[in-house]
């Protein structure tokens, strides 16, 4: 499992609702899974994606609410999710996932990884 993944799932399962919360508990989470990069803790896509997945209330014990400003990430993320709940084999394989929500042509940038990894689980209100 990719560390966004990892990420994902620690913040998920040890959420505690207050204001900002959310935004904080992943910072937090990157923080110790990426102690010496600081890029890796800042890095957008895969913060994106989970918080606009915790956005329309799709990950279990997060509360809907306004969490990111991110369009295409959180499109990403409801898209793969859609397909997952159709499909479950697409969960074995991030890249003919991405391919099939974003095209050929569009670079990933582990937004799958938190999908998947949230999916496989059983975070996912689906």
């Amino acid at each position: 499992m990719n560390k966004y993944g990892e990420v994902a799932i620690i913040v998920a399962n040890n959420f505690e609702d207050s204001d900002n919360a959310i935004k904080d508990a992943w910072v937090k989470v990157c923080e110790k899974v990426f102690p010496n990069s600081p890029s890796s803790i800042k890095k957008s896509c895969p913060k994106d994606t989970f918080l606009g997945l915790c956005e329309e209330g799709l990950v279990k014990n997060i509360p809907q609410g306004n969490y990111t400003k991110s369009i295409k990430n959180k499109k990403y993320a409801i898209i793969a999710v859609k397909i997952l709940k159709e499909n479950p084999s697409y969960s074995n394989n991030k890249n003919t996932l991405w391919k099939k929500v974003a095209g050929k042509n569009k670079t990933h940038n582990s937004q799958m990884d938190v999908v998947i990894a949230l999916y496989k689980n059983n975070l996912l209100n689906i």
